[in-house]
């Protein structure tokens, strides 16, 4: 496959070696050879779910551009994980080339390549839960117990180690996650309280989210120095005009393609009122608020049909 495929966007290349592996020079090289102007390096196992620099690359690639690797095996731990990484590039407008393989998804080519692979990644799925359960029916009838042994018995080590491995399934979780959440909690925080946001999130996002699961998320991004340490910080008290202001200017950024009627209909399914204590929202209502926000330097102008 040419250098030149693409929709001729920005081509921002990823490289990743394991511990094990030589330097990514090679990776590099490559990369740059196939016109990649930026380029994100991430040091870590393959099998790790924490990838910092995949998330940064994913939090700042723009419609039009394009994510390249050397190989798939550079990019995901497997074929669903892959299929998510092109997923969320496709909703952002991206695409995503790699120079060994034939996957390419702004050829139709390309796009038939990963219909092959979303087929194998279905089957992959349904045969490991098949061994899944015919290890456990086996297990059982040999008188053993599934799960670990050690947490059974409360070994502190085995605690500590599984702990240990589910902080590092979170911080994956987070760090590949972050671009379908993290813009709504930087439009909202601190001005709003944690629940708005949540309630905000919620209302289009397949993950359920609570205050606490949000917080954490939130302190494991700024750890991880992805995210402001402010938006930790504690929400001012302000008066309940303010706050359904922010409320409603939170809405808006989080998805810039609802009407004011739309917002007005999910505030009604939020069981928020209005300004004079109605249950009923209006468009008028709506861009009421709207225009407050921007006048005050809430939030930016947002041009929105009614």
């Amino acid at each position: 496959m040419s250098p030149g495929n693409g929709k001729g966007g920005r081509q921002l290349g990823y490289a990743r070696v394991s511990t094990e592996d030589q330097a990514t020079n090679a990776q590099i090289d490559e990369l740059r050879s196939a016109g990649c102007t930026t380029i994100f390096e991430e040091h870590g196992s393959g099998a790790s779910r924490a990838r910092p620099e995949l998330a940064r690359l994913l939090n700042e690639i723009r419609p039009g551009e394009v994510l390249v690797v050397v190989r798939l095996d550079r990019l995901a731990r497997s074929v669903s994980h892959l299929l998510e990484v092109i997923e969320r590039l496709e909703d952002k407008g991206a695409h995503f080339r790699s120079l060994r393989d034939p996957i390419d998804t702004s050829t139709p080519q390309g796009m038939f390549s990963l219909q092959v692979l979303g087929a194998v990644a279905q089957l992959e799925r349904a045969l490991i839960s098949e061994r899944t359960k015919a290890g456990i029916a086996a297990a059982k009838a040999r008188g053993k117990m599934p799960g670990n042994p050690g947490l059974r018995a409360r070994d502190p080590a085995a605690i500590q180690k599984a702990a240990a491995a589910r902080d590092r399934v979170f911080t994956g979780d987070v760090l590949t996650t972050m671009d379908r959440w993290l813009p709504t909690v930087r439009q909202m925080r601190p001005s709003s309280p944690w629940e708005d946001v949540v309630r905000v999130l919620n209302q289009r996002s397949p993950e359920k989210w609570t205050v606490e699961r949000l917080r954490r998320a939130v302190r494991r991004a700024v750890r991880e120095r992805v995210a402001d340490p402010v938006l930790l910080a504690r929400a001012p008290r302000s008066p309940p005009d303010d706050r359904l202001m922010m409320l409603v200017a939170g809405i808006a950024l989080a998805d810039r393609d609802k009407t004011l009627r739309a917002i007005a209909s999910q505030l009604e399914q939020m069981r928020e009122r209005t300004p004079r204590g109605s249950p009923k929202w209006s468009a008028s209502s709506v861009k009421h608020l709207l225009d407050q926000a921007a006048k005050l330097g809430l939030a930016p102008t947002i041009a929105i049909n009614a």
